[in-house]
């Protein structure tokens, strides 16, 4: 068969893959909802966080109860992501990460819990490329860390903290259950927010799902608790967007690193994310900023991995951005 002839043939495929996919899903949602699960599976031991997650808290984000006369003040959270190592570096780019501080009356006991990658950004957001396995592998779970403390310093140093508002013990308690449900069924990290364009009425194809959206989900539902919550300064949040036309649906693992008719596909795939392949060296990465570049923005092509599915994007100008935007309290 000619070259032209088999590029055909996986057009065709892949038009007919497509197809079969809104069939059944009948007509499809913008932003395509983030699919949660019934629980929380292992960690595969490939994935090891180069700093531990939760180091001095309780990973699966376990709070103890408190009592209903408690008084239990909030406090927004936020600091530099990678303080710790670049200091204020992060802060003056608007790359922030957030948490929420909780302290009792009636103890004295100050608490901190947020949301965030078991193993680091990096492994979120993009694959590993490993030569014993087609399918690009994964390391993207995220989930809720709760200790004891508020480290005021850190916090207020290059950030926020700032109470916003004050709860009963009751409600505190009905939150902890909630976080814990929250923890169990939302388990991976989604750094990108996908729009069509930057205009305040552009359709949103993909939201995030990270620690800024931790703290937003946790704000509703104590304001469905009844607690009410106020800032005296704007509650601004890191967003990091990919603009692009409505994306396509390309299919999951076995759909496509298992169909030899799809080689060519899997092979593109796996060629794109070999440039953002983590553990590069200085040379490595400035070759692959450039090849990242011939992708993104010549081609104007991007795969997407969301509820373990692949999408394309057909990329569009100003491609990507890191905004520092209000998000008003519920």
């Amino acid at each position: 068969m000619s070259h032209t002839g088999s590029v055909l043939c996986l057009n065709l495929l892949l038009f007919l893959h497509v197809v079969a996919h809104f069939r059944n899903n009948a007509q499809q949602q913008w932003p395509v909802p983030y699919r949660r699960v019934d629980s929380r599976p292992a960690a595969d031991s490939f994935c090891e966080a180069l700093f531990p997650f939760c180091p001095t808290g309780d990973g699966d984000g376990r709070i103890p109860s408190m009592r209903d006369s408690d008084v239990i003040s909030v406090y927004r959270l936020q600091t530099p992501v990678w303080e710790f190592k670049y200091g204020d570096l992060l802060g003056k780019l608007h790359i922030m990460h957030d948490a929420i501080g909780f302290s009792s009356s009636e103890t004295g006991s100050n608490f901190t819990v947020e949301w965030y990658e078991l193993f680091q950004l990096g492994n979120c957001t993009f694959p590993h490329i490993r030569p014993e396995e087609y399918a690009p592998f994964w390391c993207n779970q995220g989930a809720a860390c709760f200790f004891g403390g508020i480290e005021d310093l850190h916090w207020s140093q290059n950030g926020t903290l700032e109470k916003i508002g004050e709860l009963t013990g009751n409600q505190f308690n009905d939150m902890a259950k909630w976080v814990q449900d929250d923890n169990e069924t939302g388990i991976y990290y989604e750094t990108w927010t996908v729009r069509s364009d930057p205009s305040p009425n552009a359709t949103v194809w993909f939201e995030s799902y990270d620690c800024s959206q931790f703290v937003h989900r946790t704000y509703r539902k104590l304001t469905e608790l009844g607690a009410k919550l106020s800032s005296k300064s704007q509650t601004n949040y890191t967003k990091i967007y990919l603009f692009s036309g409505e994306p396509t649906y390309l299919g999951n693992d076995s759909s496509i690193f298992g169909q030899p008719a799809l080689k060519n596909l899997a092979g593109d795939i796996r060629t794109f994310y070999h440039t953002f392949r983590p553990h590069q060296t200085f040379v490595d990465f400035a070759v692959s900023l450039l090849e990242a570049y011939e992708k993104v923005v010549l081609e104007k092509s991007f795969y997407l991995y969301y509820n373990f599915e692949y999408w394309h994007l057909p990329m569009k100008p100003p491609y990507i951005q890191i905004t520092y935007e209000e998000v008003p309290l519920p």
